[in-house]
């Protein structure tokens, strides 16, 4: 083989649909490291993207919100196992992403790996914590269980390139909701790589959507959106007057909205805690007739 062959250079493109469109603006930029070296070129999201990927999101929300929370735990935790076997990629991305050195890259992906196991046991426990039967006073069963919002947008952390984007995607996607994930706009390469990890494994097509771009140019179609459920601002969490104007815009069909929470998120490694899988939740409650109550009590 001759010495002076040419670099195959990855083309990075949008994940939509479980498919891997370019923007449909034709549009890339350049993405670098922190010392300016070229890294690749990433897609430039339009608001047609970001309405395609919402389309994608609601066609698989009924299907992904109606399997099982026990079926989910094994997508999420297939999502964990093929990250593991790409694990050096992700290591070589990250460390270029964050200006990381390869053992301190190595922690981080190892990080965000166990975090997706993690999300994946709590699949089928959440109803426990968030459910439950209720006292009543009269012959019903009174019964609420949680039931996921719909399709979220989610402004991944910016400077967090991989743990803090997985920390942010797998706890909506674990209580069944659809995601359309706006990446980092500075290091968006990890994000865009691990579409190709989801396409791969068992994750229904459309249940999670990446965009790389402008933050702002992206998420501002996004949070006023007539059919996205909810949005998490973690990624303007620097910006206040932008988390401002998509809180403003998000409420004009009551979206639930996350606010950014610069203090808990400084440090994705710590403990994340239940409350990004409840953040998504609704909670359903029904009430079921018990029979006629005499003296001696239930007829059952």
């Amino acid at each position: 083989m001759s010495d002076g062959r040419l670099s195959v250079f990855k083309t990075y493109k949008l994940y939509v649909g479980g498919k891997f469109p370019r923007s449909e603006s034709g549009r890339v930029y350049e993405v670098t490291d922190s010392k300016g070296k070229w890294l690749g070129n990433a897609p430039q999201s339009s608001r047609k993207d970001a309405r395609d990927a919402v389309v994608a999101a609601r066609k698989a929300f009924g299907g992904w919100s109606g399997a099982t929370a026990y079926n989910r735990g094994q997508v999420l935790y297939r999502v964990a196992e093929m990250l593991e076997g790409r694990r050096e990629q992700f290591v070589r991305e990250v460390a270029d992403a964050e200006g990381l050195s390869k053992s301190k890259a190595a922690a981080v992906v190892d990080a965000a790996i166990d975090r997706w196991v993690w999300y994946a046991g709590w699949t089928d426990k959440i109803g426990q914590i968030v459910g439950g039967a209720n006292p009543v006073a009269g012959p019903f069963f009174n019964l609420s269980t949680p039931e996921p919002t719909g399709v979220v947008t989610v402004l991944a952390p910016q400077e967090s390139s991989f743990l803090g984007l997985v920390s942010v995607i797998a706890p909506v996607i674990a209580t069944g909701n659809t995601a359309v994930v706006i990446a980092s706009a500075d290091a968006p390469l990890p994000a865009l790589s691990l579409g190709e990890v989801l396409a791969t494994s068992d994750l229904p097509g459309g249940v999670v959507n990446i965009l790389s771009g402008k933050t702002a140019e992206i998420a501002a179609p996004l949070a006023s959106h007539q059919d996205v459920n909810a949005i998490d601002l973690t990624g303007a969490g620097g910006d206040t007057g932008l988390a401002k104007e998509l809180e403003i815009a998000a409420a004009d069909n009551l979206k639930r909205t996350l606010r950014p929470q610069a203090v808990d998120e400084a440090d994705w490694t710590a403990d994340p805690g239940t409350r990004r899988l409840t953040a998504f939740l609704e909670t359903k409650t029904v009430w079921h007739p018990t029979g006629a109550l005499g003296a001696s009590g239930s007829s059952y």
